[in-house]
């Protein structure tokens, strides 16, 4: 501040003096200072000839005086205020006191981290030491460990395929799971579709034809060829739906297997994958005509009624009755063809039981138990057979080993270079810091280098890193600002 701005009455302070009506207010800061001028008697007369005159507004006196008086004034205020003695004093905590403290922590924060980043680094190197370094050796451990590989990827395959089964069983697969509501969704349509359009003239015509005698036919005739009829329309779409669930079904499988790891490291052993795709196909084929069979068992089983279809005081007996009692008005076909809407009714509350026990509890649980029996079997035969082919493997890898073996050996040099550049600048980082602690006489908290033989040797020239902590100074009348630096 100066003159120009009234000595921060019109800067620092110009919020503090707006007032009403234009009149000016009295900043506290300008009050005290008139006060300590006028009535502290902290200043010698004999020096500061000062005078707060009565006639004149506070911040007159306030700018009047610093005119008249300037910067000697402003140095004995800060003086009189004890601002100095406090910056020696923060300046003492923070270089004596403060700094010991902070790195104390920043150590003891430092510490399990730099622990568990020596055991990382010095794991990594014991485990590129104890890779063989030259080819041939490198080949004969490979070749070692063949048995072992080709048995750990026949357990992942039986492994896979259990989990896979698992998920089917407990509808954890929303692939399938989406498959099998279509399904359920094809069976209810049909079921409707074939009960709008079923024709009594129809089903007539196909009972007098059986029975060529006879120029008449019972209601008994006309709802046992809708029975066959209905069953077998029902039977040809469950066929088709669950072969197009199985197809889906191992589509994905056969996808989930190619893309597994167990898989890609076959085609690294064996240069196939053992004839497991083959075999996935084959069981394919074996669901998908299992379950046309059951499909088939399931809707014949559809032709016979209901166990409770005639029981006394149910709807679908009084329904029977009620159709009974309009087709026997007449003994040609047109009596029996105007129930035909009584028989559609009979014939869906017969039906809709039947499906609705196939489609939501008898056929999913057919096929859970036909894909699990035929893959289970399946994934530990293949097991075995992948531990059979050790020699085809040995004489395959033979062939890429050498190949494999270079490439290793390069890749673990590489890896051994970038562990040591790491330890290298670990160790330097490390040195600094404890060389600090060590300045401080802080030895309790002295972080752990790694300094191992098989590593590059800890750094002991290293400086004290360099750290400061800043604190600013009460500005002057100049609008200077100090920093103290630690």
């Amino acid at each position: 501040t100066s003159g120009c701005n009234r000595f921060g009455l019109d800067s620092v302070f110009a919020e503090s003096v707006k007032g009403l009506n234009a009149r000016e207010e009295t900043p506290q800061f300008v009050n005290e200072f008139n006060r300590y001028c006028g009535n502290s008697g902290k200043l010698s007369p004999s020096k500061f000839r000062i005078s707060v005159n009565s006639y004149e507004s506070p911040n007159e006196n306030y700018v009047r005086i610093l005119t008249e008086q300037g910067t000697p004034l402003i140095e004995q205020l800060i003086s009189d205020s004890g601002i100095e003695e406090f910056r020696t004093a923060i300046t003492r905590y923070l270089t004596e006191e403060k700094r010991p403290q902070l790195f104390a922590n920043l150590a003891d924060d430092l510490q399990p981290l730099c622990i568990s980043l020596r055991k990382h680094y010095m794991s990594l190197q014991q485990d590129l030491d104890s890779q063989p370094r030259e080819i041939e050796a490198m080949k004969a451990r490979e070749l070692e460990r063949l048995s072992q590989q080709l048995q750990q990827v026949g357990k992942d395959y039986t492994v896979h395929i259990a989990e896979e089964l698992n998920q089917l069983v407990t509808n954890g697969c929303i692939a399938f799971e989406e498959d099998f509501r279509k399904l359920q969704a094809r069976m209810i349509r049909r079921l409707d579709e074939l009960l709008d359009t079923f024709s009594v003239r129809a089903a007539y015509e196909r009972a007098t034809l059986s029975h060529s005698r006879n120029a008449t036919a019972p209601l008994i005739a006309i709802l046992v060829e809708a029975l066959y009829y209905l069953a077998n329309q029902l039977e040809d779409i469950l066929v088709e739906s669950c072969q197009e669930v199985t197809a889906s079904y191992f589509q994905r499988l056969i996808e989930r297997v190619r893309k597994s790891e167990y898989y890609r490291q076959l085609y690294r052993l064996l240069g196939n994958d053992s004839g497991i795709e083959n075999e996935l196909k084959v069981l394919e084929k074996q669901v998908k005509q299992a379950l046309v069979n059951a499909a088939r068992v399931e809707c014949d089983r559809m032709v016979r009624e209901s166990p409770r279809f005639y029981d006394e005081g149910t709807f679908s007996i009084y329904q029977f009755r009620q159709t009974l009692l309009q087709t026997s008005q007449g003994y040609d076909c047109e009596s029996m063809v105007e129930a035909e809407p009584a028989i559609r009714q009979l014939l869906k509350l017969d039906f809709e039981p039947k499906v609705s026990a196939t489609i939501r509890k008898n056929f999913r649980q057919i096929i859970n138990n036909t894909v699990k029996t035929h893959l289970l079997p399946s994934a530990d035969k293949q097991a075995d057979e992948i531990l059979q082919q050790y020699n085809h493997a040995r004489a395959y890898l033979e062939q890429t080993l050498e190949k494999e073996a270079e490439e290793k050996i390069r890749r673990n040099e590489r890896s051994q270079s970038e562990i040591q550049d790491r330890v290298s600048a670990y160790n330097q980082a490390i040195a600094g810091i404890n060389a600090c602690l060590q300045a401080m006489r802080l030895y309790d908290h002295l972080l752990p280098a790694i300094g191992d033989a098989n590593f590059i040797p800890v750094c002991t020239d290293a400086q004290p890193l360099n750290f400061s902590l800043t604190s600013v100074d009460v500005s002057r009348s100049n609008g200077k600002v100090e920093t103290v630096e630690v």
